[in-house]
């Protein structure tokens, strides 16, 4: 931490700084209060959000849905068609462009879902859900168009395919939702977190050795801590990114 007298950094144990020799026994309890009001506040301010949400659905749910709609699922739509037509039909090309835009372009629409309207990620895998049905059927009806054909995939391993394809969309719109709300929340909510590290962590700073002194212990424990709060939700984007990376790319590169 840093120290309130001199801004320089010293260990959270300290009880005096070491720059400025000023006694911090009775500025460390007010800290500590105040960081532990701040993370309160956070976590006020996001069930806050979600209520707000949630009301703006109730209250207005045609204006709350084709606002939302318009935004999150038929521009994102209309841009994954576009690459589809620009892929398939302008230029010819490899379908793999398609799929890397299939994955690149749910992505940011996904993050303003949360930035924005605070739309948490289940309701970010049902936009991107959505997303994906709308942008897929799109796709069929411009091919069943241009080549004559039916619209309905007429094999087990298109209709396959074809979830895949659509599944890759919606675990990229997810991602960008998680990663947001990573950078966003759980890393500063992180960073700021001060103060006696949990029982657990205790347990796993011991397994990995105990002879060691109370406070490389309690450093020990406060990283593991941390690295707690944060591992899931970055498994969590790593985990979506992949899948969506290889829901897309599997029909390009076969089975």
């Amino acid at each position: 931490m840093e120290c309130p007298f001199c801004a320089e950094t010293i260990k959270d144990e300290a009880v005096v700084c070491k720059h400025c020799n000023r006694d911090l026994r009775v500025a460390l309890p007010i800290i500590a209060e105040i960081q532990e009001t701040v993370l309160e506040l956070d976590r006020l301010q996001r069930q806050l959000d979600r209520v707000n949400t949630s009301l703006a659905l109730f209250d207005r749910p045609a204006r709350f849905l084709f606002l939302n709609g318009g935004i999150y699922v038929l521009l994102p739509s209309l841009l994954l068609l576009a690459a589809h037509y620009l892929v398939t039909v302008a230029m010819n090309v490899s379908p793999l462009y398609l799929r890397i835009a299939s994955v690149i372009i749910p992505m940011p629409f996904g993050m303003a879902a949360f930035a924005l309207s605070k739309i948490g990620y289940r309701g970010a895998f049902g936009l991107g859900a959505l997303t994906a049905a709308v942008s897929v059927t799109g796709m069929f009806a411009v091919v069943a168009y241009l080549d004559g054909t039916s619209m309905v995939p007429a094999t087990l391993q298109e209709w396959r395919e074809t979830f895949e394809y659509g599944l890759s969309i919606a675990l990229a719109f997810l991602t960008g939702n998680i990663l947001v709300i990573l950078v966003l929340y759980i890393l500063p909510s992180t960073i700021a977190s001060s103060g006696k590290p949990n029982a657990a962590a205790y347990r796993m700073a011991r397994m990995l050795g105990q002879h060691v002194g109370q406070e490389t212990m309690r450093r020990r424990a406060r990283r593991i801590q941390d690295l707690m709060q944060t591992v899931g939700p970055l498994l969590g984007v790593v985990a979506t990114a992949a899948g969506s990376i290889y829901t897309g790319l599997k029909g390009v590169f076969g089975h």
